[in-house]
């Protein structure tokens, strides 16, 4: 393995340093928890348009997309068509819906219509998934740091959850937004370099490298395939991955809150609907880098297909050019793990905090306690993304998260939909249904994971919590069936 020099470090600690200390510097006019955490509505919807795409996707989509390309083929590209069409579907539907009233979170229109218990349920469901699947995104960004420095995993993880908690608890949604711009730009450079490398380092270059990847199966990209097992389809793109953008960007306070920092709501859709583009992009761009990795060391298996980009990196890229793409990376998870704990500290404070203290409408006092949730928030994650560590070899830290998620995205989505399309729906019967809709989803994922594969559990999960939802609102308090007149 090439030793990572001394130009490579100086480059990664400026790097780090310099976009922490900027993170920090943002947020040096905070007077009220609606600037801590919404910017003061007032943020341009390019810079949230790119916030987004770097939230949802950044070391993720660096480190493990290649991964997914390297082991299957570019068939990962079909859940596009169902992000950028879910994305629609939420900039007419759910998006209007917020900006209709002065909403702090995404759970506080649920609360507008069906009371406080349905606000704290979803926002306390919120804050499991975010714990459980942004933990796996920082165990991910940890492994090239581990790579290069030879600490063990557990102390990676915690440089990174550190230097990120800087600039977060200082900086808040401002620094989050702009500094998720910033690395996006670094960790697409990232990609582009990787592509030129992979060029000169693989014998006959991209030519050859294609034709390999044709002969052997892996440039295909549409299956139409009817057959639910098969996790990447057209079918499971259009139809799950729509239903899992739709709630990811819909219900999910981590892309929600940033939506709400633009300044109205034609902004905000049109940051949502650009970043479905800008999506399909990358991930185009980073399979592709996935193909070339898999001629470049021949299909050779990895213990973590998650560490074949990043071994890469450190073997392969120039000195100097090396250290910025490791940087990107370090970046990217910062972009990421500070959106996480901004959102998380967001609900803490708005949906729990503030109306059990009295303290709603008192912004200086929710920002001050946004603070101490920041704190808390960063250690749960360092300390949740530790225990992860013994992770499986067959599976890349994107599907796992991926996973994670759309066991309760369902339940949400179904919630959300709910309460702008069914006007008989009530607290009772949507809590009933998300319910319904979470364990229906987790009996399938753990008693039949070959039959159902993962982009189908959003809609499944949708459609039990309205299904259930609707009917336990319309049965009386003895069950009997509730009738109007």
């Amino acid at each position: 393995m090439t030793a990572f020099t001394p130009l490579d470090l100086t480059v990664l600690l400026v790097y780090l340093l310099g976009i922490t200390a900027w993170g920090a510097w943002l947020g040096r006019n905070y007077r009220s928890g609606s600037g801590y955490f919404l910017g003061n509505r007032d943020l341009p919807w390019g810079a949230v348009c790119l916030s987004v795409v770097a939230t949802e996707t950044s070391t993720l989509t660096f480190l493990s997309i290649p991964g997914v390309a390297y082991l299957g083929t570019l068939g990962f590209l079909q859940l596009t068509l169902g992000y950028l069409a879910g994305r629609v579907v939420v900039s007419a539907v759910l998006l209007p819906a917020y900006y209709r009233g002065d909403i702090a979170t995404a759970y506080t229109l649920l609360e507008t219509r069906f009371g406080t218990g349905t606000r704290r349920f979803t926002s306390g469901i919120f804050m499991v998934t975010r714990l459980l699947a942004d933990s796996v995104r920082l165990f991910a960004t940890a492994i090239p740091l581990a790579l290069i420095t030879g600490w063990p995993y557990s102390v990676s993880i915690a440089v990174i959850g550190v230097l990120t908690l800087v600039y977060t608890y200082f900086g808040g949604i401002r620094a989050v937004v702009w500094v998720d711009a910033v690395q996006m730009g670094l960790y697409l450079l990232g990609a582009i370099c990787a592509l030129w490398v992979l060029q000169l380092v693989i014998p006959g270059g991209w030519s050859t490298a294609l034709e390999s990847a044709a002969a052997a199966g892996k440039l295909q990209v549409l299956d139409f395939s009817l057959d639910p097992s098969i996790p990447y389809t057209f079918w499971a793109g259009l139809l799950g991955g729509g239903f899992l953008s739709m709630a990811s960007h819909g219900t999910d306070q981590l892309i929600v809150q940033r939506l709400l920092t633009c300044r109205n709501l034609r902004a905000s859709q049109k940051a949502l609907i650009g970043s479905g583009i800008v999506v399909a992009v990358q991930f185009a761009l980073f399979l592709v880098v996935g193909i070339g990795l898999w001629a470049f060391y021949q299909g050779q298996p990895f213990d973590i297909p998650d560490a074949i980009f990043a071994t890469f990196i450190i073997d392969e890229i120039p000195v100097g050019l090396r250290g910025l793409l490791i940087a990107g990376v370090f970046a990217a998870a910062m972009s990421s793990l500070s959106s996480s704990i901004n959102s998380l500290a967001s609900t803490s404070a708005y949906d729990f905090w503030a109306p059990l203290t009295d303290s709603e409408g008192d912004e200086f006092r929710i920002l001050r306690a946004g603070r101490v949730f920041t704190l808390i928030w960063a250690i749960l994650l360092i300390g949740v993304a530790i225990l992860y560590i013994p992770m499986s070899a067959d599976s890349t830290a994107v599907e796992v998260a991926l996973t994670i998620a759309s066991l309760v995205y369902g339940g949400l989505l179904g919630a959300f939909f709910l309460s702008v399309m069914d006007p008989g729906a009530n607290q009772r019967g949507v809590v009933v249904g998300i319910g319904t809709g979470i364990l229906v989803v987790t009996a399938i994922w753990i008693f039949a994971p070959h039959l159902v594969g993962w982009p189908w559990f959003v809609l499944i999960g949708t459609a039990v919590t309205m299904s259930v939802g609707a009917g336990m609102s319309r049965m009386g308090a003895d069950g009997s069936r509730e009738t109007s007149g």
